[in-house]
């Protein structure tokens, strides 16, 4: 009998077949196939057909709730992942990335600083920006999380604001509250555009562009990026800022939803652990990714088996790793991430529990295909690992999905249901 389910995601493992090969199916997975062996697999579109996701809207899909009725912007999550709040109707909350800009042309060199912004330089930068004056009665806030991340905060004291407004990053292009990666996009800083005609959405996109110009002023002339520049490193210069929201989603308790409680959260990155306190989850808090794996893996495992140890019913566990080089277009870098977490999660994390009582969703919030270098909306394969479950694919990996056949489901958030019924009905 199934007493607790984790939820494994693997942020961008998935991917598209090159000469019948993907990085999941040519990974050394000895812990992935194990878990195949008994097992259910097949295919979703994480949030719709068509819609290449960034993670934050595929997580809450994949969580289970529909996103066009929960989802009110990356920037409230992100906020709620640092502990911000937000002042609804005065305050609009955006993810933001510090860049590399040419200052003359608004030419965007780097749109993450060559990934080399170090947390402690970035804390340095974001403290001269924030309480940045704007206008009569506007202020920023700025707040940096990891590496080249950036929360901003623009708010009013007396006037409303709109979170109706595009990105300041050509990367991503606003469709409603949704932002959608741009193929081949015009790698200039934009002005704030108006998404809707109100004076609301006006008054904040000029709040906005006087706030990003104003940061390329201190950015470009802060001691931080002199001394990248005698380093011959590149100069976070520049802050782009996306999917602005203007309150914090309020979504049912997830233990409600799927009958597990509690519910229990290991994830790294501050959208994420955003979205598991707006899902009344426990989060299990861990260090910031290092960029070496090998050292990082073994506290997320040490978290996940101490919120089962705490008698936690569900477990979402999402682990970054394969994304970066996906966004490279490194297959053999895709590869070796997919076979360090295997090595040093999925493979120790099966010597600790029973998969008679102890089910495992494995999957991914979307594809990163490496010949892309960019988020796609291509179908991510899933698998269930349950001991009950006899005549698994013997791997996992869009290869050995499609082949063994299984339930293909038009939107993420159906998964997590489907899985549910399914083990309940296994189970009678």
């Amino acid at each position: 009998m199934v007493k607790r389910l984790i939820l494994l995601i693997l942020d961008g493992a998935a991917d598209r077949p090159v000469d019948g090969k993907t990085p999941l199916s040519e990974a050394y997975t000895p812990g992935l196939d194990r878990l195949a062996q008994n097992a259910v697999c097949g295919f979703h579109y994480p949030v719709s057909p068509g819609i290449a996701p960034e993670s934050d809207l595929a997580t809450i899909s994949l969580l289970g709730y529909v996103p066009e009725k929960y989802y009110t912007g990356r920037g409230p999550l992100e906020a709620l992942g640092i502990g911000l709040a937000i002042k609804q109707g005065h305050e609009v909350a955006f993810r933001a990335n510090f860049a590399t800009i040419d200052p003359a042309t608004r030419r965007i060199i780097d749109r993450r600083v060559g990934r080399s912004l170090g947390s402690e330089e970035a804390r340095e930068l974001a403290r001269a920006l924030d309480g940045m004056q704007l206008g009569q009665d506007g202020y920023a806030v700025v707040r940096a999380t990891i590496g080249h991340r950036a929360v901003v905060v623009i708010g009013s004291r007396s006037q409303r604001l709109s979170a109706a407004v595009s990105n300041i990053d050509p990367a991503y292009v606003r469709k409603g509250l949704i932002s959608e990666a741009v193929k081949d996009p015009e790698m200039v800083l934009p002005r704030c555009k108006p998404l809707e005609d109100t004076e609301e959405a006006r008054r904040t996109c000029e709040m906005v562009d006087e706030f990003v110009d104003r940061a390329i002023e201190v950015l470009e002339a802060h001691p931080v990026n002199a001394e990248r520049a005698n380093k011959g490193l590149l100069k976070a210069n520049a802050i782009l800022l996306r999917d602005a929201g203007d309150r914090i989603p309020e979504m049912p308790p997830i233990s409600k939803q799927l009958g597990l409680s509690p519910a229990a959260a290991i994830a790294e990155m501050p959208v994420e652990i955003g979205i598991a306190r707006a899902a009344g989850m426990k989060p299990y808090m861990v260090s910031p990714p290092s960029g070496d794996l090998a050292r990082d893996l073994p506290e997320r495992l040490e978290a996940v088996l101490k919120a089962l140890r705490d008698g936690n019913g569900f477990v979402y566990v999402h682990l970054k790793g394969p994304d970066e080089p996906g966004h490279d277009g490194d297959f053999e870098g895709k590869k070796k991430a997919i076979e360090l977490i295997d090595k040093h999660f999925v493979s120790p994390l099966l010597d600790h529990i029973d998969l008679k009582e102890t089910a495992i969703l494995v999957t991914s919030d979307h594809a990163t295909p490496w010949s892309l270098k960019s988020h796609s909306g291509d179908l991510v394969p899933w698998m269930l690992s349950w001991g009950e479950i006899p005549d698994g694919p013997g791997e996992f990996s869009e290869i050995a999905c499609k082949k063994h056949g299984g339930q293909i489901l038009e939107h993420g958030w159906l998964l997590l249901p489907y899985v549910v019924e399914f083990i309940k009905k296994r189970a009678q």
